[in-house]
């Protein structure tokens, strides 16, 4: 007899007896009907997310797990695994008992030697599984950085490929994890990040996000080693070219990071101030329209590169959205630092300079950052960067008097009574020497009482 699947309005007694009764066929059926009972499972919980959590706690999962060893049959091998991932991807809890149940161990061996299909389905589970930290570091436990590698060449499917490089993007934060990628072969870990490298360039869409969220991780994380091999592999390039095609947010972000870890590279640092416009105009674009995570790191890389004073005057329409990442209290301390830094780099243009200060709506946001009286949460160091960098080079069109018009040096000598650094700098630069007024002031009297 085979029990109906409970429908969506069923009680939680109802759905607790039909998972004893499926994970009962598994322990003692047959193979085909262990393929039947699979498939029922896979049903029930691609049917609500929930189902998983009831799946944990009233199911056998160490039988799931059991069937993914090499002595059953292949067809159940690949359900189970399927099972698995989405088990895995659908709770924290749910995912946290397959681990504990010890599934990670068999699915790497099956990604190793299993068909295209189990490999597909493996590779899947364990990038589930990995999401979570807690987890991940148990892949070099069980040697499997190797077989996560391997699945990433070409003769994997193409969902196989990304699922891989996904968790080897969860596992790359780990220092043996990435041992064991450089171990992989002679030259530093060519093998790994060559097949990251190449699926940047012919993997899916999935496959090409994972792979330069992994790159970044190993660029940023893995120091000048990895940096070079990645140089080596031709890593820059295709990271250019993802992040010129990327359709999609994550994408982007993911590619721009990588690019950001890699220009810690002094090689890499003059590559990309010397690049074609294209690519610093898009960096600029994504300061306006780049979601969060995109604009913290194109104004990181505007503020660190050695750009060419015309590629700044070029990037400048992108100011006014700095001063919007500075003055928001929702962003982090790195977010307006950012934003500071590339907006002291812009400003050493004098035309830039100009134009801010016209910008009355900018300039007006900055001289209230300087205000003890404004709660926006932003340290006060980072206006004052701006405001020096407005006063540097001469008046620049007049930046001191609007400066001064604006209000600024009110509330810079309230910053100078509190002997906040930068203060009494940016407050001279703007008043002048206060000696030299009083002597030009002086004269001008003498000069009134002559004529």
């Amino acid at each position: 007899m085979v029990l109906p699947q409970p429908g969506p309005a069923s009680s939680k007694d109802d759905l607790a007896f039909f998972i004893k009764d499926l994970f009962a066929r598994l322990r003692i059926a047959g193979p085909d009907f262990k393929k039947d009972s699979l498939d029922r499972l896979l049903e029930l919980l691609l049917q609500d997310d929930k189902n998983s959590v009831a799946v944990s706690r009233h199911g056998d999962v160490a039988c799931l797990v059991h069937l993914l060893d090499c002595g059953n049959h292949s067809l159940v091998r690949e359900r189970a695994a399927e099972a698995v991932a989405v088990l895995s991807a659908a709770s924290e809890s749910s995912r946290r008992t397959v681990f504990e149940e010890g599934a990670l161990g068999p699915l790497l061996r099956m990604i190793e030697s299993g068909s295209p299909a189990a490999r597909e389905r493996a590779a899947a589970a364990v990038e589930a599984i990995t999401s979570d930290p807690e987890n991940a570091w148990a892949v070099s436990a069980y040697g499997g950085v190797g077989a996560l590698v391997g699945a990433c060449g070409t003769g994997s499917t193409p969902a196989a490929r990304a699922h891989a490089a996904g968790a080897l993007a969860n596992v790359a934060c780990f220092d043996d994890a990435r041992r064991a990628m450089a171990e992989e072969e002679e030259g530093g870990g060519a093998a790994a990040v060559g097949a990251l490298v190449e699926l940047l360039g012919s993997g899916t869409a999935a496959a090409r996000a994972n792979a330069a969220r992994c790159l970044g991780i190993l660029a940023s994380a893995g120091g000048m080693a990895f940096r070079d091999i990645i140089l080596g592999c031709g890593g820059l390039r295709r990271l250019l070219e993802l992040l010129r095609d990327a359709a999609d947010p994550e994408t982007t972000e993911h590619a721009l990071r990588a690019i950001h870890s890699l220009s810690a590279s002094p090689r890499t640092e003059r590559t990309l101030s010397s690049s074609s416009p294209t690519f610093l105009l898009h960096v600029a674009e994504l300061v306006k329209n780049g979601n969060q995570g995109c604009q913290r790191v194109s104004a990181s890389l505007i503020g660190n590169l050695s750009l060419a004073d015309e590629t700044k005057r070029a990037m400048s329409g992108c100011m006014p959205f700095l001063v919007k990442m500075l003055e928001s209290a929702q962003k982090s301390v790195q977010t307006q630092e950012a934003s500071a830094q590339a907006l002291v780099s812009l400003l050493s243009v004098k035309a830039n300079r100009r134009d801010f200060v016209r910008d009355e709506k900018s300039l007006s946001r900055v001289v209230q950052m300087l205000d003890l009286k404004n709660e926006c949460g932003v340290c006060k160091s980072f206006p004052l960067l701006v405001v020096i960098a407005l006063t540097t080079g001469g008046s620049g069109g007049g930046c001191r008097k609007r400066l001064a018009a604006a209000g600024a040096p009110q509330h810079l000598q309230r910053l100078v009574d509190l002997d906040v650094a930068g203060a009494k700098k940016a407050l001279q630069r703007i008043m002048g020497n206060p000696i030299k007024n009083i002597f030009v002031r002086k004269l001008e009297r003498v000069n009134h009482i002559i004529t």
